[in-house]
């Protein structure tokens, strides 16, 4: 991992002071470090028979999309809201500072989906556990989440509750 952990440069004082931000366009833009970052995300999940990734707005987009291909399953975007065409499903939640909602296309899962969450990072969990919500009320299963980057200091990983992680990075 040490070729992934390399790209990823800090920002010191962003979105606000105190923060320091884990940018990964470095590491969008190294052709190599993607392809094996999509491969080390995708791995432990060869074997579950995923049927659908999903990604949130707007990194998971990417980074979803590449394991999706990866494992031969589609792709299923949460969103923003106002930014999906058909009816959809929603959930609201909190962030460390205020309150978000992501939605799903009613149709995009069915019990049918077995399904894999993937993020660039996970800090407080809010927004994956969010997703795993839609998932859930969907009636799909959940095989994991993945992300790229682990902030452990936040413990993101326990608002996941029994669901299985694999991060690549930690922080």
């Amino acid at each position: 991992m040490e070729t992934i952990t390399a790209l990823i440069r800090d920002i010191p004082d962003f979105p606000r002071p105190g923060v320091m931000f884990k940018d990964l366009t470095p590491l969008l833009r190294d052709a190599p470090a993607m392809a094996l970052c999509t491969e080390q995300l995708a791995a432990p999940f060869r074997d579950d028979g995923i049927t659908a990734v999903l990604g949130m707005e707007a990194r998971g987009f990417v980074f979803g999309a590449l394991v999706a291909s990866a494992l031969g399953a589609g792709f299923v975007p949460l969103r923003k809201p106002g930014k999906l065409p058909a009816a959809t499903r929603s959930v609201d939640y909190e962030l460390e500072y205020g309150s978000a909602s992501l939605h799903m296309h009613h149709d995009a899962l069915t019990g049918a989906d077995r399904v894999l969450l993937v993020d660039d990072l996970i800090a407080t969990g809010g927004t994956a556990a969010a997703s795993l919500a839609l998932a859930r009320e969907a009636g799909a299963s959940v095989a994991g989440c993945a992300f790229v980057v682990e902030l452990d200091f936040l413990g993101g990983r326990a608002a996941l509750g029994d669901c299985r992680v694999h991060s690549l990075v930690h922080f």
